[in-house]
């Protein structure tokens, strides 16, 4: 086996060589005729302890491939239940599952799948309180999940446990990954060492993404965590793979490890912080809810729908008008700013943005609706459907 200079885990360093039964050697054969994966491979696979947080577009396919490849312990952390719209790319679940939590029917299948795989399950958000306490039992850590703060929030516990991480991230056609927290690699923060500010970057809820697209990132993911344990080729560390689904072409561009890094270099970051804080996801623009949106609805409002059409036709609020979020500016002279104005999309990040855009623009009687149409749907008229 060939050596890329990536960090293991000191755990898995000393890891005791684990033996294979003859059902096992059947079973990973097509690994063991590998003359750089071999029997050695096998064992290391088998002793490793992978954690996968986020159980979503990108943990579904590399939870499975994980499984199948014989993977001895599995974390899988996730405080969602399966959502219908979940089913367009996050492959684990099915129409029957909808409703129930994603770690409990995830450690079902995997169970199912492959029997020799102890999976661990934990029901819960990752956050600045448990980080620490739930990943210090893995080797090493793949990240599925679909927000920036979860992002520096799996960074920053894996640097501080000294363990790596594989980072995945997709959207519309496009994804991305990289191998983060090796001895001499960067990690996340050498690469954003800030956040961009709310409601620059959308996510998929409100950008798309092709739903193959999840898919083919986390299977790469699972594949570096693979080569990482088994030290196969070269790695992603100091590397950033940028995947072009329309064009299907593959780039890496270099990451360099910032000496000024408080996470991997200076060290000055000791402990984790409130990630939702540092990301500014916790910033407050003027909001409603949908019981006092119900109050604005029967006064002179302006009502403003942000979403695409495509969303507007599904359902929307009473005399709301539609004015796509990329289009908000071409429509400022058409508003009155001396008449309240009620924001909303489908969850409430584009329309907080939109509050942001329209108080730059000079617009002081403008809120949102917090929670967006869905919410709406949940709380107020069901008849507009949930998407």
């Amino acid at each position: 086996m060939s050596s890329d200079g990536a960090r293991q885990s000191p755990r898995v360093e000393a890891q005791r060589r684990v033996g294979l039964r003859p059902d096992e050697l059947a079973r990973y054969g097509r690994h063991l005729t590998l003359p750089e994966f071999g029997l050695e491979g096998q064992q290391r696979l088998k002793a490793a302890r992978v954690a996968v947080v986020g159980l979503g577009g990108l943990g579904s396919p590399a939870a499975l491939y994980l499984a199948a490849a014989g993977i001895g312990t599995m974390g899988l952390i996730d405080g969602d239940r399966v959502d219908l719209t979940n089913l367009q790319r996050q492959v684990l679940y099915d129409d029957a599952d909808v409703g129930s939590p994603k770690v409990d029917v995830a450690s079902r299948r995997l169970a199912r799948m492959n029997p020799d795989v102890q999976i661990r399950s934990f029901a819960t958000r990752l956050d600045s309180g448990n980080a620490l306490e739930i990943l210090q039992d893995f080797d090493i850590v793949l990240d599925g999940s679909d927000n920036f703060p979860t992002r520096y929030l799996v960074n920053d516990a894996t640097v501080l446990l000294g363990i790596p991480s594989v980072h995945g991230s997709v959207l519309r056609f496009e994804g991305r990954i990289s191998l983060f927290g090796t001895e001499n690699g960067p990690c996340y923060r050498c690469l954003y060492p800030e956040p961009p500010p709310p409601g620059v970057v959308q996510d998929c809820q409100d950008a798309g993404v092709l739903g193959v697209m999840p898919g083919l990132i986390g299977v790469l993911q699972a594949t570096e965590v693979i080569k990482t344990i088994c030290r196969l080729g070269e790695s992603l560390a100091g590397r950033l793979l940028i995947v072009d689904g329309l064009g299907l072409r593959f780039r890496t561009f270099s990451i360099a490890k910032n000496p000024a890094c408080p996470a991997c270099s200076t060290r000055a970051l000791r402990a984790l912080i409130d990630y939702e804080a540092f990301c500014g996801t916790g910033t407050r623009v003027p909001a409603v809810s949908p019981s006092g949106a119900l109050q604005h609805l029967t006064r002179d409002t302006q009502v403003l729908d942000v979403r695409e059409r495509w969303e507007f036709e599904i359902g929307h609020l009473p005399g709301a008008r539609l004015v796509p979020l990329a289009q908000l500016e071409n429509h400022l002279a058409t508003l009155d700013p001396g008449r309240d104005i009620l924001v909303y999309c489908h969850h409430g990040s584009r329309s907080a943005a939109a509050v942001t855009r329209l108080q730059a623009a000079g617009f002081t009687r403008v809120s949102h609706l917090e929670g967006g149409i869905d919410r709406w749907s949940a709380e107020v008229d069901d008849s507009i459907a949930r998407y």
